[in-house]
C-alpha cells in the first residue's frame, strides 16, 4: 500500500540503495540542519533557485525540540493543542509533509487556508504550516487582535521571490513609459492592469491595489483575467509565466501577444512595439515543482497505464498543460480523484506529497506522480513538527514566536486587491488540456 508520507518514502529508498529516486540526499537531513547551512531554499525542487538577499531565515529552536523523537513530538503537540483549545487554529497546504499536516484544523491550497484562518474569528493565534506569502495572506484576513505564527522563517517560495517590489515598481515605470501616449478610450480602458498570483509577497498584492489590480488564484484565473480585460487593453501578469500563458491561451490570446518580462533587461527583453501589440505581458518567473513535468514523463504513463486520466497544475509548462487531459488547481486535483466512481488510474503533474496522500486515502484507484523521482516542494519541506511543538508550546507558555505582520501601508491596498478577487465570480469549469485557439 502506498504510504502517504514522503518522509518514509524517502527512507525506505535510502535503506534500500536506491540511486537516483529522490533528486537530493539531503532530503533525510533534518531541517534545523539545512537551516545553520547557509542561505538557500533547502534540498528539493527549488534547491537550484537562487535566495534574494534579506530573505527571512531560521533560527536555532531549543536543543529539546531537535532531539526529540517522533513519539515524543507527537505527545507533545497533541496535548499543546487540547491545552490551547479553541485560542489556536492549525492550518495545513496540501503540500505539507503527512507528519505535519495530520495535525491540522483545515487542510487547503493557500487561499482556502487564509479563508479558513478568517473564518475563525474565535482564535487568538494562527499557526500557518505552508510558506512565507501564505502567512502574510492570513494576516491580511485575519483579524486585528490574531496572531499569525509560521513555524519556520525560512520556508518562503522560490516562484514568489522571483518577483520582488523594486523589479515591478521598476517594470511598472518602463511600461508608463511605453504606453505614456495612450489614454482611456472611449470604452474607458487602461493602457494596462497589474494581476498577480497569490503565490507572491504582499508588497506586490498592495502594488496591484495601488494601481486598480487585483489577485488571483490557479482555480479563478480566467475569471480574473476576464475582470481585468474588462477595465484594461493588457494585463501585467506575474509572478507565474505559466499560470498566465495557460490561462491567457485558453481564453483565445495568441502566443505572440504575450511577451515575456526578463526584470533584469531594458523594456524587459523586448521592443516598443511588442509592448503595444501585447494583451499579456508574462513576468519571467515559475514554479520549480512544476517545471519537472515534461511530455516524456505523460507519454510514458499512457504507455504503460493504457486510459490513464492525466491531470496536471496548470503552473506546469504549457506543452505539458496541453498534453495532459486536464489541468486545474490543487483543490481541482483532490476533487477529481475524490469524485471518481470507478476504480481509475491516475497521473498526477503536482507535489509529491499531495499525490501520495491521495493515493494512500484512495487505494480504489491506481495513483501516482508524472515525475519519477521523489523531489518535494523544498520550502514547505522547511515545517517540521519539532518546529510546530516549538511554536505550540511557546503558545502554550505566553510567548509568540515566529510572528508574521504586514505593515499597515502594504495591507491596506492588499486587502483591496483580495477583496476585488472575493468579488470576482469564480470560473465554473477549470481549464483543460489539449489544442487550443
Amino acid at each position: 500500500m502506498t504510504t502517504a508520507s514522503v518522509d518514509l518514502t524517502l527512507r525506505d529508498l535510502n535503506a534500500r540503495g536506491t540511486t537516483g529516486t529522490s533528486c537530493s540526499s539531503r532530503l533525510l537531513d533534518a531541517p534545523w540542519d539545512v537551516d545553520s547551512a547557509g542561505p538557500g531554499y533547502g534540498p528539493g525542487a527549488s534547491m537550484a533557485d537562487t535566495l534574494p538577499a534579506g530573505a527571512p531565515s531560521q533560527g536555532t529552536i531549543p536543543q529539546e525540540y531537535r532531539e526529540a523523537s517522533a513519539e515524543e513530538l507527537d505527545r507533545r503537540i497533541l496535548a499543546a493543542k487540547a491545552e490551547l483549545g479553541d485560542r489556536v487554529v492549525v492550518l495545513g497546504h496540501f503540500y505539507q509533509r503527512d507528519e505535519v499536516v495530520r495535525y491540522a484544523d483545515h487542510v487547503g491550497d493557500s487561499f482556502q487556508l487564509a479563508t479558513a484562518a478568517k473564518a475563525r474569528a474565535e482564535a487568538e493565534a494562527i499557526v500557518f504550516c505552508g510558506v512565507h506569502f501564505m502567512a502574510e495572506t492570513a494576516d491580511l484576513l485575519s483579524g486585528p487582535e490574531q496572531c499569525v505564527i509560521l513555524p519556520n522563517l525560512a520556508a518562503g517560495c522560490s516562484m514568489a521571490d522571483m518577483a520582488d517590489i523594486d523589479q515591478v515598481e521598476d517594470a511598472w515605470e518602463q511600461l508608463m513609459e511605453v504606453y505614456g501616449g495612450e489614454s482611456e478610450d472611449a470604452e474607458g480602458l487602461l493602457p494596462i492592469i497589474p494581476v498577480t498570483y497569490m503565490n507572491s509577497s504582499a508588497d506586490l498584492k498592495g502594488f496591484v491595489g495601488r494601481h486598480g489590480g487585483i489577485v488571483c488564484t490557479s482555480s479563478n484565473a480566467t475569471t480574473v483575467l476576464d475582470w481585468a480585460f474588462a477595465r484594461g487593453r493588457r494585463v501585467l501578469f506575474f509572478p507565474d509565466q505559466h499560470l498566465g500563458r495557460n490561462t491567457a491561451r485558453s481564453m483565445g490570446i495568441p502566443l505572440e501577444q504575450m511577451p515575456m518580462w526578463n526584470p533584469r533587461r531594458p523594456l524587459g527583453g523586448n521592443d516598443a512595439q511588442d509592448l503595444h501589440e501585447a494583451r499579456v505581458v508574462l513576468w519571467h518567473g515559475f514554479c520549480s515543482v512544476h517545471k519537472r513535468f515534461t511530455t516524456a514523463q505523460i507519454e510514458k504513463a499512457r504507455a504503460e497505464h493504457p486510459g490513464v486520466r492525466v491531470i496536471v497544475h496548470p503552473e506546469c509548462p504549457m506543452p505539458v498543460v496541453d498534453a495532459a487531459d486536464e489541468s486545474g488547481s490543487t483543490d481541482h486535483i483532490r476533487r477529481a480523484v475524490e469524485d471518481a466512481t470507478e476504480p481509475t488510474a491516475f497521473a498526477i503533474g503536482t507535489e509529491i506529497n499531495l499525490v501520495q496522500r491521495l493515493a494512500a486515502a484512495h487505494p480504489q484507484h491506481t495513483i501516482f506522480c508524472l515525475d519519477p523521482v521523489v523531489c518535494p516542494c523544498s520550502t514547505m519541506y522547511r515545517i517540521h513538527p519539532g518546529y510546530l511543538a516549538w511554536v505550540l508550546e511557546s503558545l502554550r507558555d505566553g510567548e509568540v514566536v515566529n510572528r508574521i505582520t504586514v505593515d499597515q501601508d502594504v495591507a491596506e491596498p492588499a486587502r483591496l486587491a483580495l477583496e476585488r478577487m472575493l468579488a470576482a465570480t469564480p470560473a465554473t469549469a477549470p481549464a483543460s488540456g489539449g489544442p487550443r485557439a
